[in-house]
């Protein structure tokens, strides 16, 4: 059997921190950016963590699942 590839658009988006989990970077944060408020747009810095539902799918892609 073939080795499994790594999807390389999952790849660029995602990231597995030591602990296992998959971190994603937030939505919304590139135009349209007056009227969010300052506070906000600081939050879309940080990253965020892959929904239960979606760690299945995305492992498979990042070829750890």
């Amino acid at each position: 059997m073939p080795k499994m590839k790594t999807h390389k658009g999952s790849a660029k988006r995602f990231r597995v921190t030591r602990t296992g989990k998959i971190m994603r970077g937030k939505a919304f944060k590139s135009h349209i950016l007056e009227k969010k408020t300052p506070k906000r747009k600081r939050g879309f810095r940080q990253e965020g963590l892959v929904a239960k539902s979606d760690v299945k799918v995305v492992s498979k892609n990042l070829g750890i699942g």
